[in-house]
């Protein structure tokens, strides 16, 4: 099947990659998109009634951890580190004037 992608989607493609192609290559593209379209014509001819549709192509199920606390330090520990205190908290100074 040949003739189903126009030229103007051809230099629209070529706007949106931001590709600057010569008549040659336009038509070189042409055609391999026009390959493209029928191989996937030929998957449409696939019976996939009885596969079951997936996210996926893995099954992880869910790889996340359960949340651990590491290395948990207590509030008057932190604030002996910090250099000025107020009111059991780190004191810093203002980053926005009024």
């Amino acid at each position: 099947m040949t003739g189903r992608i126009s030229n103007e989607t051809i230099e629209y493609v070529a706007i949106l990659a931001k590709l600057e192609l010569t008549r040659e290559e336009k038509a070189k593209v042409q055609g391999e998109m026009e390959k493209m379209l029928d191989y996937f014509s030929k998957l449409d001819e696939l019976d996939t009634s009885m596969i079951d549709p997936m996210p996926h192509l893995f099954d992880f199920g869910n790889v996340f951890r359960e949340d651990q606390i590491e290395n948990q330090q207590k509030g008057e520990e932190i604030l002996k580190n910090a250099p000025k205190v107020k009111d059991k908290m780190i004191h810093v100074p203002e980053t926005i004037e009024e």
